[in-house]
């Protein structure tokens, strides 16, 4: 990172406390850039040169955070709601301070794939309807799906509202009473999955996001887990 940053923004965003914690240590003269001890907590710093420590702590800045989560039903992909357990209730404490938010909607009742990042730019890039991201379903229907459905996917389907969906993929995994089957879309309109298969008369009883772009839900994620991505899986993440 080139440009420089406030030495109590660099020690937030780096878990050492708030803001206001920070300044009274920094006042207290417990920390160090350099070598020297610096008791201005608006002093810059450049966060991948300088060396700061905290206690004899030396801070390794991290500027984004990239979370894999496995989302449960019962939560609501949002930051903070009034009424409702929100994603970022699961979240585990150490990461809590990059103010980290969903990238994207899965609804209530809607389990899987969910990506929390701070990295508003890559947020922006994975939703953008011009990027097209493809994201993949596992899906349970009341009914029997045929062949037949997966050639109104893949014509587009007409909505409730009148909207023709771009081209979809479905791929049946078990047809019956209740019907499996995997779907990729390469837009988000509201409840979308659930619309396709309402206007082909198939009730949606259960929904899990599996993949989004080349990334895939790490199937050993319980419902609720989080860990961050690796390199790897970031790149397969990016558009």
């Amino acid at each position: 990172m080139k440009d420089k940053i406030r030495l109590d923004k660099l020690l937030a965003n780096s878990g050492f406390g708030t803001r206001k914690e920070i300044k009274k240590a920094v006042r207290e003269g417990r920390v160090t850039v350099n070598g020297i001890t610096v008791t201005d907590s608006s002093f810059h710093v450049h966060s991948g040169q300088d060396t700061v420590v905290f206690d004899g702590v030396v801070v390794e800045y991290r500027e984004f955070v990239y979370l894999m989560l496995n989302k449960p039903a019962g939560y609501v992909s949002a930051t903070v709601d009034p009424k409702q357990a929100t994603v970022i209730e699961l979240v585990p404490e150490r990461f809590r301070h990059f103010e980290l938010f969903p990238v994207g909607r899965l609804d209530k009742d809607t389990e899987g794939l969910l990506i929390l990042t701070n990295d508003g730019k890559l947020a922006h890039e994975l939703l953008a309807p011009k990027k097209h991201v493809p994201k993949t379903y596992f899906v349970k229907v009341n009914g029997r799906v045929s062949p037949g459905h997966g050639k109104r996917f893949a014509e587009g389907v007409i909505l409730d509202d009148g909207y023709k969906t771009m081209p979809a993929r479905l791929s049946i995994v078990h047809s019956g009473d209740v019907s499996e089957a995997e779907v990729t879309i390469h837009e988000g309109k509201y409840h979308q999955v659930k619309r396709m298969f309402a206007a082909l008369g198939l009730p949606v009883v259960y929904l899990k996001r599996i993949a989004m772009g080349n990334l895939s839900l790490d199937e050993s994620l319980a419902p609720g887990d989080v860990r961050e991505l690796s390199t790897g899986e970031l790149t397969l993440l990016r558009p």
